[in-house]
Parts: structure tokens; C-alpha cells; sequence
């Protein structure tokens, strides 16, 4: 099963490919999630900077009505036990808060109700686990190496960002969870990301944008 945790525009220069390759996931049973971009195409508001609005703006402009009807009808979370999904936190989805520390981890965990927590929005991989006193604690997953995760603590893994990684590695990041051997698999794959940037740019969006895909910040 795949799971796919928003923000399919408001970056890049391809967002109608990107929406059609997810509408397709999400006819073949694929987990769908809306993102904050995403909600962005549809009702305007938020903070976004100059950069993401000059993306957003351009996205309105070019993805087709039922594209844009698409984006607005997803999903803000999911259950499929024993894991929860969610764009940002599972303790206010709608409000697009961060979990980028032990805390709102917690929180996140908590408000989900099941073991295993899987979150986009934070574009850094990274995997938080329930220690002995209750709390949470982050630790800073390898490429490639499986870890296990199993009970009765809970989980919480950030899966990372396939367009735009923000740890000075340009290589997209995706997270695999096997449900039946209790592992997460973080991995990262490189991919011509010269030519996304240089997309961006032809396509007349801020070059802030092409250099953030080009060096991985």
C-alpha cells in the first residue's frame, strides 16, 4: 500500500504531472493526503513566503479544474491500523503544525491512537520513539538500514521530502514500512535534479526555488 502525505504542488515546475501521478496512485487504492500547499490551491490564505506563492499562483494557473477539484475533496489524515497518517500533526491537522521536536511528537502520537505515526510537512527524515518514562525521543535514521519498531512503544517516523529535501542532499527521500517484520527503512534516491531546477527557472519561477532543489536546503 502506498501512502502519499501532500504537498504535491507549490514547489516545482511540474504540478499538473505530479497531480496526475497521484490521482492515478489514488485510483489504484493508494492513501492520498491533503498538505498545506495543496489547500492553498483552493482556499487562499496562510503563510506561505514570495517564493511559495509565486509556485502556488503558477499552480492555480495551470493544473486543470478537476486537478484542482481533486486537491481540494483529499483528506487532511488516515487510519489504516496499526498506523496513522497525517500531512502535519495528528493533534490539529487542520492547522498545519510542525513536529520537529520531542514534544509535539508526543503530542502527534498521542492524538493519532495507534502505534506507528507516519507525518510529511517537516521536510527532514526523522524517527521519534516512546522511551520507558513516556516521552519521546528523536533519533537520525541511516539510508537503507531497517530498524526495528517493534511494541509496545510508539512511533513516529517523518518520512521526508521527495521534491524538495532540506539536508543539504538533493536526493529525493521516502520512508518503507513493513507492517509484518516491524521495520522502517528510510532510504534516498537520486534523481536528475539538475533538470527540475532548470524547469523552474525556464518556467519563470523564483530562482530561490531552483536553488533550494539544486543543493537540498
Amino acid at each position: 500500500m502506498h501512502a502519499l502525505l501532500g504537498d504535491f504542488v507549490g514547489y516545482g515546475a511540474d504540478a499538473c504531472a505530479v497531480v496526475e501521478r497521484v490521482m492515478r496512485f489514488a485510483e489504484e487504492g493508494a492513501i492520498v493526503l491533503k498538505g498545506n500547499h495543496d489547500a492553498a490551491i483552493d482556499r487562499r490564505g496562510g503563510y506561505f513566503n514570495e517564493q511559495a506563492q509565486a509556485a502556488l499562483e503558477w499552480a492555480r494557473e495551470t493544473l486543470s479544474d478537476p486537478q484542482k477539484r481533486f486537491l481540494a475533496g483529499l483528506p487532511l489524515f488516515a487510519k489504516h491500523a496499526p498506523s496513522y497518517f497525517v500531512h502535519a500533526s495528528a493533534a490539529s491537522p487542520e492547522r498545519w503544525d510542525y513536529v520537529d521536536s520531542p514534544g509535539t511528537a508526543l503530542r502527534c502520537a498521542e492524538a493519532s491512537g495507534e502505534p506507528y505515526t507516519f507525518c510529511g510537512h517537516v521536510h527532514d527524515q526523522t524517527l521519534y520513539f516512546e522511551t520507558p518514562t513516556g516521552r519521546m525521543s528523536a533519533f537520525q535514521p541511516s539510508p537503507g538500514t531497517p530498524i526495528p519498531v517493534r511494541g509496545p512503544r510508539r512511533w513516529l517516523a517523518i518520512v521526508g521530502s521527495v521534491g524538495q529535501p532540506r539536508d543539504r542532499n538533493p536526493a529525493a527521500a521516502y520512508t518503507m514500512f513493513d507492517d509484518v517484520r516491524r521495520e522502517i527503512t528510510f532510504h534516498r534516491v537520486s534523481y536528475d535534479y539538475l533538470a527540475a531546477a532548470d524547469k523552474i527557472r525556464r518556467a519563470g519561477l523564483p530562482a530561490a526555488l531552483a536553488y533550494r532543489v539544486e543543493s537540498g536546503i
